[in-house]
């Protein structure tokens, strides 16, 4: 099922990567930022009284924390996208999967679990695989002047594995996924209102508005299914699937909007695809779990 919901869970976001798109032309980051975290408290709440799960936690420094992490990704994300290629920003973000690797790989290593570290080698190799992948279809560049922003891009990725890691922890303590995103949600809201208050508010026009909604509902689907996927499936399986975010969002280029792929790209979509299916065989073969990984 790990796989099923991350792979789930990247098909939301894509989806609502092209209601941003048309969104976009009506409003200012800040704002889709703001309502997209609002409309999801909103539906979270509905979610929680619909399973009976209490908003209170035992443990809120740790919502803060993932909060803090995984709003600081989005805000470094959203400025890399500003200042760099998109391809590239996608690329530097997306190289998330790499540090939850290096994270996880280096965290074994440090307790001295070499036995354990080695089991994780082929897996890490379809990680990398995977974002090979990635640069195929993507075709990144930067210029000598963008060197800045694509520091702040690679850190944006750095940060998002940070936050992955924190919801796989929580994941552990048998925190429910709809509180966990709930908190989230919460944040993005608060930093989405401050920085509203500074850039403003554009002018609503119907039916234009009417965008919100769909990323509001798709952001909060995308994020309960990638929690339920980092709570209870293998951390390195779940970061290579999440490569699948990459396949359809230039699908949905492709048939929406007219993008087309070249066979460089085509051959990119093959190898996220192969490293994800073998990443994932390798995880149900490896017998016993590595304890970086318990969820």
């Amino acid at each position: 099922m790990q796989a099923s919901w991350m792979i789930l869970a990247s098909l939301f976001f894509s989806m609502m990567g092209v209601c941003i798109k048309f969104a976009s032309a009506h409003f200012h980051t800040f704002e889709l930022v703001f309502f997209r975290g609002l409309i999801g408290i909103i539906f979270i709440i509905t979610v929680c009284r619909m399973q009976g799960v209490s908003l209170r936690t035992p443990i809120p420094m740790m919502h803060v924390w993932r909060s803090v992490v995984g709003v600081t990704s989005l805000a470094a994300w959203f400025y890399a996208i500003a200042h760099l290629p998109l391809a590239t920003a996608m690329t530097l973000n997306y190289m998330s999967g790499i540090w939850v690797a290096v994270f996880l790989v280096g965290g074994t290593l440090v307790m001295g679990k070499l036995q354990d570290a080695t089991r994780q080698g082929p897996i890490v190799l379809t990680v990398i695989a995977g974002f090979g992948g990635v640069i195929l279809l993507l075709r990144p560049t930067i210029e000598q002047d963008q060197l800045f922003a694509g520091i702040v891009g690679l850190l944006s990725g750095l940060i998002a594995a940070l936050a992955y890691m924190q919801v796989a922890a929580l994941g552990r303590l048998n925190e429910p996924e709809a509180r966990t995103v709930f908190y989230f949600s919460v944040g993005t809201t608060v930093v989405g209102a401050v920085l509203m208050m500074v850039a403003g508010v554009s002018p609503w026009m119907w039916p234009s508005a009417l965008w919100l909604l769909p990323i509001g509902l798709l952001a909060a689907l995308g994020q309960l299914c990638m929690t339920k996927a980092y709570s209870r499936g293998s951390t390195l399986v779940v970061a290579n699937l999440q490569y699948s975010g990459i396949v359809f969002g230039a699908l949905f280029g492709l048939m929406l909007f007219g993008d087309q792929i070249p066979l460089m790209g085509w051959l990119g979509i093959a190898l996220i695809m192969a490293s994800g299916i073998a990443s994932t065989v390798l995880r149900n073969r490896a017998l016993p779990r590595a304890p970086a990984e318990e969820h």
